[in-house]
């Protein structure tokens, strides 16, 4: 379907211009949200006759947004939640979540201006897109903690899980001994090799030293 663009939309294209899409993202979406007209001809005709009134109210609400980023951009939201002692969260936090908690920081954000490519399911530190404008984001931070205490830790750059994990198991054991790139696979180290070769030739005359016996 062709239609005409009323307000930028990332990946089509600017307001006025004339693009092609599937004939289901205009109706369920671009068409019911007045994001777009029918590109007919009486639809052309409006939008040109409106083209100047359209544009300065676009530009009215660009800069109102980037006024309100300007509050809204690097704030730290920090989100409780049960989660196991591996870090998965019991649940999830979504869209409503950070529009909840930007809301106790007394951002007024609409669940539908946050941009998550999924639900998060661990504790840590998440950065979030606000779409406060289809031509202004701005990113926050999602402090995603079991309880504020650890939210303050991961506030100043700890890795909690990291954290915990060498306390309980401390550093991790390697290997006690180089690994030598020239040995074949399977085959002994050099002392290990040199003490069955010593170690052969004393069996094999105990051996020996059997069989005498018994033909005696």
């Amino acid at each position: 379907m062709d239609i005409i663009l009323l307000e930028r939309i990332g990946g089509l294209g600017s307001i006025g211009d004339v693009v092609t899409v599937k004939d289901g993202y205009a109706r369920n979406f671009l068409l019911p949200q007045k994001k777009a007209l029918r590109a007919n001809e009486a639809n052309k005709q409006v939008f040109e006759a409106n083209r100047d009134k359209l544009e300065a109210e676009n530009a009215e609400k660009r800069t109102a947004a980037e006024q309100q980023g300007t509050k809204v951009e690097g704030t730290e939201i920090v989100l409780i939640r049960a989660a196991s002692n591996a870090g998965q969260l019991y649940g999830s936090v979504n869209v409503r979540d950070v529009a909840a908690g930007l809301a106790d920081k007394g951002h007024d954000i609409d669940k539908k201006q946050v941009i998550m490519g999924a639900p998060i399911k661990t504790i840590g530190m998440f950065e979030v897109t606000i779409r406060l404008h289809p031509e202004v984001e701005v990113a926050i931070k999602a402090n995603v903690a079991r309880s504020e205490d650890e939210a303050e830790l991961q506030s100043q750059g700890v890795d909690i899980l990291k954290a915990a994990f060498e306390e309980e198991h401390g550093e991790a054991v390697g290997f006690t001994e180089e690994l030598d790139p020239d040995r074949e696979l399977g085959e002994l180290p050099a002392a290990e090799g040199e003490e069955a070769a010593e170690e052969a030739p004393a069996e094999e005359a105990a051996a020996d030293e059997g069989e005498e016996t018994s033909e005696g």
